[in-house]
């Protein structure tokens, strides 16, 4: 039975999808989204707190496995943008036509997403083969990456905005 969830996510022209469980930037999300006054949907896999505005709702899926990623690869199209660090979700959301950002501000596009794909599987390869040996992860989130975000999230909603009729 189709969730009537996705029926807002596609009536709106914008709109922000949030892959929130782990994500650090939250807070600057709501301050560009509503700014822009584009709806921002928080999905996770449980309650997470999200400010009381009519443009911000939360969506709570199930624990099972990549069910967050899944509800967000099947709501997002053109017009939405999605905010996730997950590659193969954001591999998902440029498929549907959405526009995909890392927390760091870095943009995944249809041309960067193959790259990414396979440095994530080197590094996994690599981390299954270390026998012991901590491979490090990605660097701390700094004040920079979130610098970068806040940049990066407003110049794409400026575009959506100037290319999405109301």
């Amino acid at each position: 039975m189709p969730d009537p969830n996705f029926a807002a996510v596609s009536s709106s022209k914008r709109h922000v999808l949030v892959d929130a469980d782990a994500c650090p930037v939250k807070e600057e999300i709501y301050k560009v989204a509503l700014r822009h006054q584009v709806p921002v949907t928080v999905v996770s896999n449980r309650p997470i707190r999200v400010p009381d505005h009519p443009l911000v709702r939360r969506v709570v899926v199930s624990d099972s496995f990549d069910a967050a990623d899944d509800w967000i690869a099947q709501a997002g199209a053109p017009g939405c943008v999605v905010i996730t660090a997950d590659i193969l979700l954001a591999d998902r959301a440029i498929k549907a036509g959405a526009m995909v950002l890392a927390p760091t501000g870095k943009p995944f596009t249809a041309s960067s997403i193959g790259g990414a794909i396979a440095t994530r599987a080197i590094m996994a390869d690599l981390r299954a083969g270390a026998m012991g040996e901590a491979i490090g992860g990605p660097p701390p989130f700094s004040k920079a990456d979130r610098s970068r975000f806040l940049s990066a999230l407003d110049e794409v909603l400026t575009r959506l905005e100037r290319e999405t009729p109301r």
